[in-house]
């Protein structure tokens, strides 16, 4: 975090990264995850750590504009982090192509892209597992949510690993 120009780099990356993966859509279009209700992030990580169950999370369609700041001002604004320089967020592609997230860790900050998160064995596998573990963090309503996406989901296209 001692890093010279730290949020000026984080956004930077991020943007990078985001266009590479293919966040944006034509118009700049992609979904942020945000918590349910009037929580901010940092309320929710408390809450979650807590041990009490936590409420799903929205997703919310938003468009980045000419000038913008998402590690800056937008950690800052509680909603996408904790405060400048110190993001948590998850966003993805208006047609669910990619899965971007970025956390405050010990050291720095964590940023991970996941193309096609639908088809991610280790994603399948995570969401499996929160429906079949026994867990006070999470409410039924989530998990039952999880279960009939997982259910409903699409068939592996032709030539990929099944499932």
């Amino acid at each position: 975090y001692g890093t010279p120009r730290l949020v000026e780099r984080l956004n930077e990356d991020w943007y990078a990264l985001a266009v590479a993966s293919g966040l944006f859509d034509e118009r700049r279009e992609f979904l942020v995850q945000l918590p349910q209700g009037t929580r901010t992030h940092d309320a929710a990580v408390r809450q979650l750590h807590g041990g009490r169950v936590v409420a799903p999370w929205l997703w919310t369609r938003v468009r980045l504009l000419e000038h913008w700041d998402v590690m800056g001002r937008g950690a800052a604004s509680a909603f996408l982090g904790i405060r400048a320089g110190h993001p948590g967020f998850g966003m993805m592609a208006l047609d669910g192509g990619v899965y971007l997230a970025c956390s405050t860790g010990e050291r720095g900050v964590d940023v991970l892209a996941v193309p096609r998160p639908d088809r991610s064995e280790n994603v399948l596998r995570h969401l499996e597992e929160i429906v079949l573990r026994d867990s006070p963090h999470v409410g039924r309503e989530y998990k039952d949510r999880i279960a009939g996406w997982l259910r409903g989901r699409s068939p592996a296209p032709p030539g990929a690993p099944e499932r």
